[in-house]
């Protein structure tokens, strides 16, 4: 309750990504446990994964007909400029009838016409960077925001010094609670042999998958047993592809819904370098080959990577070579158990587990919280 009076409203915009919105239902998730008759409020961009993704976690969505720039001449490119318009005079109207507290952002294309209504009207706002690499939208923002989360240290070339909170990345509560006798017997794998997981991101990643198609065999050949995370986009088509390989000990998912059990199950896990995904596996402590993709703005997955491999908590094969070298790689790394070993305990010095908690506690200071 704000002073005993009324309960607290935020509105939490972002979206685009899974990066993007699972952070966000994070805080949102931690918010509510603190208070409980809150009313939390998500705007999201029209036809996005939020859309979806955030009523399944409870919580109201209101969506805005905004995208991105187009990298090739389309007719979403001169509409732009009236969608822009059109969102920020929505996302005004939301705002006034709203009243919220604070606005929270976590990046996307719905995130900047929302804070900019809200800091217009001098409503606190904080801002939620996951990447090592800040976006254009946060950057512009944080000269409006009162406070910015971030995960990576040096975040003062992008945002204000004295904005700046070093938190992490919020990540799911439940993806350490599995233990792998407990995750093998449910997947139906046998807990004394390796095992790979394959990450593609949410919608999956083309590469990673035609990488893992052009060598399953040689995996299973090696004894490695695969959990293969394909992504929505790609499904249907590996599965058919594979249909007619015999690979016994090879489990391919569209969207991996139990991250705890796949986690946990995992010896060694392939992933893009999503900034949400490495905070997972920096918890995890998951010994991880990373493939940045190439196809984000100012390549900032290749950053996100390089920060690790330069703590030697990861291995990194870019996305031109991976059809060539990643499977060589990740059955090179999968038997070299000291190599495992360094990289996991490297990982664990960079979690922040406590980044939920220590994000909402700066909420509350934006918003005068009595607790």
């Amino acid at each position: 309750m704000m002073n005993g009076q009324q309960p607290y409203r935020l509105i939490f915009s972002g979206g685009g990504t899974g990066g993007h919105i699972f952070p966000a239902i994070a805080i949102a998730n931690e918010f509510k446990s603190r208070y409980a008759d809150s009313d939390i409020l998500f705007v999201g961009a029209e036809g996005k994964m939020e859309m979806t993704r955030v009523p399944e976690a409870g919580y109201k969505i209101i969506g805005l007909s905004i995208s991105g720039l187009q990298r090739k001449l389309s007719l979403s490119n001169l509409l732009l400029p009236y969608r822009i318009i059109k969102s920020y005079y929505k996302a005004k109207a939301i705002v006034n009838s709203f009243q919220p507290h604070a606005v929270i952002g976590t990046g996307g294309y719905a995130s900047s016409p929302v804070l900019l209504a809200a800091t217009r009207k001098k409503i606190p706002s904080l801002l939620q960077e996951q990447n090592s690499y800040a976006g254009l939208t946060n950057k512009q923002l944080s000269q409006r925001a009162q406070k910015v989360c971030v995960a990576y240290s040096g975040m003062e070339k992008y945002f204000p010094s004295d904005k700046i909170a070093f938190t992490g990345n919020p990540v799911r509560k439940d993806i350490t609670v599995a233990s792998r006798e407990k995750a093998t017997t449910f997947l139906g794998l046998d807990p004394g042999r390796k095992t790979l997981l394959v990450l593609g991101g949410s919608l999956g990643a083309r590469t990673i998958n035609e990488s893992v198609f052009a060598g399953i065999e040689l995996l299973v050949d090696a004894g490695i047993q695969v959990i293969w995370q394909t992504g929505k986009l790609y499904h249907d088509e590996f599965r058919q592809r594979t249909s007619t390989k015999n690979i016994k000990g090879v489990l391919l998912f569209d969207f991996l819904i139990q991250m705890d059990i796949a986690y946990a199950a995992a010896d060694v896990v392939i992933s893009r370098a999503g900034a949400l995904t490495i905070s997972e596996l920096c918890l995890v402590a998951k010994p991880c080959i990373l493939v940045p993709s190439p196809n984000v703005a100012e390549d900032h997955q290749t950053k996100n990577a390089r920060a690790l491999v330069d703590a030697n908590a990861a291995l990194i094969v870019a996305d031109r070579e991976a059809k060539e070298n990643l499977i060589s790689e990740a059955l090179k790394l999968i038997y070299d158990e000291r190599k495992c070993e360094t990289l996991s305990a490297n990982m664990k010095k960079l979690a922040k587990p406590n980044a939920t908690i220590d994000i909402v506690n700066e909420i509350e200071k934006l918003i005068g919280a009595i607790r």
